[in-house]
């Protein structure tokens, strides 16, 4: 025994350096051939730091992306090289894994990767091969079992020669800009018999969905792929499914089965995101008891939710919502592991419960907005630590909001707006909030100093409350602020001078408060605002010049302030402001022509009521406003003014159809010009008629003169006209009949003469719309025009409706016709007499009712006219 251990120890070195030999060796195995591909391949592409921004794997992980092929070393073995892996007998490179590298280039179909013909992992994913097409090659691959294409940009149409990669198990493809041939997606279906996992986002397949699936299959995923038709219910009976989601697919029906699913034992995840799915969730789905994630969000789903469903205890995920389900609540509460909850924008009712709240204890999100939840949220709750989202806007909950809310130490996201709270909002323990929005309530108090202290917060909407105080300085110190609203509140002060040097800041609405002084915010060049809305307040002296700065400014209203200034003018030159709106304020003096083409090109509301601008009608003015010389009549979409964010919206307080209204959003359809209440001069230019998209044009209570051009009649949009109190003159357009559209009218107190246009919309207008204009004629006004009842006037018969040439004349015309009128009803009232005394036919009495009453009604007016 003593000599065996003899003998051991004497060879155990010779052992170690004999294994360590044969080791290196095995480490040293790449073929040359395929280093050189490997190389050739590294050579095609350049390293961007831009290709490989946003990288997620097939799961929807977030992933590290750098680039792996600088590690490509000629000096070194290809089989250490980052990503690559070779097969431990052969040497050759059997795995290549190049997934968020920051590749950038073209992607040849002879490229030198198709050598490596014993690759069975390849993955892609996550590069630029920006206009590369996908190569038949990738068919010749042969030992390809897993292949990775996904958001690497790829475009054109997918090859049928994929469909020959029979071993293939995993299958992923990510781009709009690729596509199906017909039926090829059905053919890759059929011939892919060892199919695990297929995920297809964007491509377009444009075909119904086969019914020959692997029957392997444990995971399908497929997005906004342009599918129609009916899901085959085969597909909810695959033994083996574990993982099934439809997204963004509405055109694809789904009916689930009713019965017991072949799958219930293996599905964890059913996933069916903004697809058909109308009418009830079925029973069948307590079946499912391995189900974790269920997600039926936006498939026009009704009803209340099946009593079997509660038996899905291992649910932790749960997304119901944009549907039209019922019932209550608290139901809910029974899923004891819940750890993300939206049931958001449905009909569920009913209170919130504590003591259900302290079960769910891993709940990381919670949204249950746009319900009818009633009563006030649970004081008495602790088990919610890991709370980061927390959703209960625009329901009808009270009271005050308790303090274990504003204790969460992880609180990231909070909606309580929309509801009717109350109380003060106390000073946050999260330091990690990122989007705070209590609008619409009954909040009172300071702004939180905790609030102003919040290094990740880029949502900050606190307006329609009765918060006071002054805004603190140290607001800017949120540095990565993008929508920052306190509108609608009772704050008092100064605007802080800082507001202008926030440069991630896109809203900044600080409307509908008391604040005071002058606007000496200095607006930093590069800012990215969008809206400035400080309407409402107190604020004086002249608009500030730094607003040039404001490069995508869309938005600027500062009306009902106490702004005293010349007509900003340079503000034109921002390429994009769409509404600008000044009324109600001291701005005063002409506005001078401008020979700018480029000034307010984009202007779609234009709002200078109300403040003492006088001179010259600003015909040039006019002539810039390219945006509204463009029709959006037949435009099939909404698409509103200044929206960046769902969580706030563009408000406007316009006059318009003789009201003054509050639109809660500005279509881009909402094309207004309003320089009422002012002291413009001259006539209204024919320029106008050019703005043919004109919804609204309020010129009332000016000093304009002249007649009112006929090319209004190419505003065939437009909605409310009001030029009232003016001196206009001359007769209306018989053209302006054409205005289908027209609403309200107001030509009232102006010079107006002659006939009143019939038909149409103007059949539909009262007599307030011409009221104030003497020398207007025709219905609705009581003075009436030759032919309206189908009989001439009696004057325009004996020529008496002229001008006076003398007292004697009109005094013996009057009497002559006061003579004419006098025997006219006499004899009027003898056949009457007659009539009844001789019981003529009923058609005769009508006929001299009406004879009569014209008589008197003639002798009226003629009476009344001298």
């Amino acid at each position: 025994m003593g000599y065996v251990k003899l003998v051991f120890f004497m060879i155990f070195p010779f052992l170690c350096q004999l294994s360590l030999s044969f080791c290196s060796s095995l480490s040293h195995l790449c073929p040359k051939d395929q280093a050189l591909a490997l190389q050739q391949f590294k050579h095609m592409f350049t390293i961007s730091h831009d290709a490989s921004d946003y990288c997620f794997d097939i799961t929807g992980q977030s992933i590290q992306s750098y680039p792996k092929t600088l590690s490509w070393n000629k000096s070194t073995d290809c089989c250490s090289w980052d990503g690559v892996y070779c097969d431990e007998t052969t040497g050759k490179v059997i795995e290549l894994n190049l997934t968020c590298s920051k590749l950038q280039g073209r992607f040849h179909s002879n490229s030198s990767l198709f050598q490596l013909s014993n690759l069975k992992w390849l993955d892609l994913s996550g590069n630029d091969f920006s206009g590369s097409l996908i190569s038949p090659k990738f068919g010749e691959l042969s030992s390809l079992k897993h292949l990775d294409l996904s958001f690497s940009s790829f475009t054109g149409l997918i090859p049928a020669e994929i469909s020959r990669l029979s071993k293939l198990q995993v299958l992923s493809i990510e781009s709009s800009l690729l596509r199906f041939e017909p039926h090829n997606f059905e053919l890759l279906l059929k011939n892919l018999t060892q199919l695990r996992e297929l995920y297809f986002y964007g491509v377009n397949i444009s075909s119904t969905i086969p019914l020959n699936f692997s029957s392997y299959l444990t995971t399908l995923h497929l997005r906004n792929t342009q599918l129609y038709g009916t899901l085959p219910e085969g597909i909810f009976h695959l033994s083996n499914l574990e993982s099934l989601a439809f997204l963004e697919i509405p055109q694809l029906t789904v009916r689930f089965p009713t019965t017991k699913w072949n799958s219930s034992a293996s599905l964890q995840m059913l996933n069916l995101y903004s697809v058909n799915a109308t009418g009830r969730i079925p029973e069948s789905f307590g079946h499912l008891t391995s189900l974790h994630t269920l997600i039926l969000a936006s498939c026009n789903l009704s009803g209340s939710i099946p009593k079997p469903l509660w038996n899905l205890t291992n649910i932790e995920l749960l997304y119901l919502d944009d549907n039209h389900l019922e019932g209550s609540i608290s139901d809910f509460f029974r899923f004891g592991k819940l750890r993300f909850s939206s049931l958001g924008n449905n009909n569920f009712n009913g209170k919130l419960d504590f003591l259900s709240f302290n079960r769910w204890t891993q709940l990381a999100l919670l949204d249950f907005s746009f319900n009818s939840l009633t009563g006030s949220i649970p004081s008495n709750v602790s088990g919610i630590q890991n709370l980061h989202l927390l959703r209960l806007s625009s329901n009808h909950l009270n009271g005050t909001i308790p303090s274990w809310i504003f204790s969460l130490p992880s609180l990231t996201h909070l909606n309580l707006s929309d509801n009717h709270f109350s109380g003060n909002i106390q000073e946050f323990k999260s330091q990690t909030l990122d989007i705070v929005s209590l609008k619409q309530n009954q909040l009172q108090g300071p702004i939180p100093k905790s609030l102003l202290n919040q290094r990740d917060l880029f949502y900050l909407i606190l307006s329609h409350n009765n918060l006071s105080g002054q805004i603190a300085s140290t607001i800017c110190n949120l540095t990565i602020l993008t929508v920052l609203d306190l509108g609608s509140n009772n704050l008092e002060g100064t605007i802080p001078l800082c507001l202008g040097e926030m440069s991630q800041l896109m809203i900044l609405d600080l409307s509908n408060n008391s604040l005071s002084g002058i606007i000496n915010t200095t607006l930093s060049i590069g800012n990215e605002l969008r809206v400035i809305k400080f309407d409402g307040n107190k604020l004086e002296g002249k608009v500030p010049q730094s607003l040039i700065n404001c490069k995508y400014l869309a938005v600027l209203d500062l009306s009902n302030n106490e702004l005293s200034d010349t007509f900003p003018k340079w503000l034109g030159a921002l390429l994009e402001l769409q509404i600008l709106n000044l009324r109600s304020n001291k701005f005063y003096g002409p506005i001078k022509d401008s020979r700018t083409d480029s000034l307010f090109a984009q202007i779609r509301v234009i709002d200078l009521s109300s403040n003492g601008f006088s001179g010259d009608f600003p015909v040039r003015l006019f002539e810039n406003f390219e945006t509204m010389k463009i029709s959006s009549e037949k435009s099939g979409t909404r698409e509103y003014v200044g929206d960046i964010s769902d969580d706030y919206t563009i408000s406007l307080i316009v006059t318009t159809k003789g009201l003054e209204l509050e639109l809660p959003r500005v279509l881009t359809t909402n094309i207004i010009i309003n320089l009422s209440n002012n002291r413009f001069e001259g006539q209204i230019p024919i320029i106008i008629g050019d703005l043919i998209g004109l919804r609204t044009l309020n010129l009332s209570h000016n000093r304009l003169e002249g007649d009112i051009p006929a090319s209004l009649h190419h505003l065939s949009v437009l909605e409310s006209l009001d030029l009232s109190y003016n001196k206009i003159s001359g007769e209306i357009p018989q053209q302006l009949v054409s205005l289908t559209f027209l609403a309200v009218l107001n030509l009232s107190h102006n010079h107006l003469v002659g006939c009143i246009p019939k038909g149409k919309q103007f059949d539909t207008f009262e007599n307030s719309s011409y009221q104030g204009n003497d020398g207007l004629r025709g219905l609705p006004l009581s003075k009436d025009c030759g032919g309206d009842e189908g009989v001439p006037q009696a004057a325009n018969l004996y020529g008496i409706d002229q001008e006076e040439e003398g007292g004697d004349s009109a005094i013996i015309s009057w009497q002559a016709v006061l003579m004419g009128y006098g025997c006219g009803l006499v004899i009027g009232l003898s056949i009457i007499y007659t009539m009844l005394s001789t019981q003529y036919p009923a058609w005769i009495s009508r006929m001299d009712v009406e004879l009569e009453h014209k008589i008197l009604t003639r002798m009226r007016k003629h009476k009344k006219r001298h």
